[in-house]
């Protein structure tokens, strides 16, 4: 098995945060997704820009506080959680992915991987979350 997990801290509103992590009919902030197809409530299957596909299971839906769900594709199975406290203005965020690999040759690689995707959700996150705080504060 293989984990990875990212801290993050954003002078965000927690509230903020949760609707557009927790959205799959606008995954547009996500710089390595084509789609996400919403199979039912518990269940949709994100696909990479070369149209790779995972499959995901909500396991734990707190709201404002942890989001969880197992994962599978053609090579791996596992499991992401995200955890989210309010923190004054700021919202604390912890991200842990743990993955076991279907093929052995992916395992020098998996780790770096992990957390160069962690490092992109993170970032392409925080850009959206920007660029809203923007857009309203020249609205006001």
């Amino acid at each position: 098995m293989v984990k990875a997990t990212i801290r993050a801290s954003i002078d965000q509103d927690i509230q903020k945060i949760w609707q557009i992590v927790t959205n799959l009919q606008d995954y547009s902030w996500r710089s390595d997704l084509s789609k996400i197809e919403v199979i039912n409530e518990r269940q949709f299957i994100e696909y990479t820009k070369s149209g790779y596909p995972t499959t995901f299971t909500i396991i734990d839906k707190e709201p404002f506080t942890l989001y969880s769900f197992t994962m599978e594709n053609t090579n791996m199975r596992g499991r992401w959680q995200g955890k989210f406290t309010k923190s004054g203005a700021q919202t604390d965020m912890i991200f842990t992915e743990e993955v076991t690999l279907k093929k052995f040759y992916l395992k020098p690689f998996a780790k770096r991987y992990l957390k160069k995707q962690q490092e992109k959700y993170l970032a392409d996150l925080t850009a959206i979350l920007k660029r809203e705080k923007e857009v309203t504060e020249k609205s006001h």
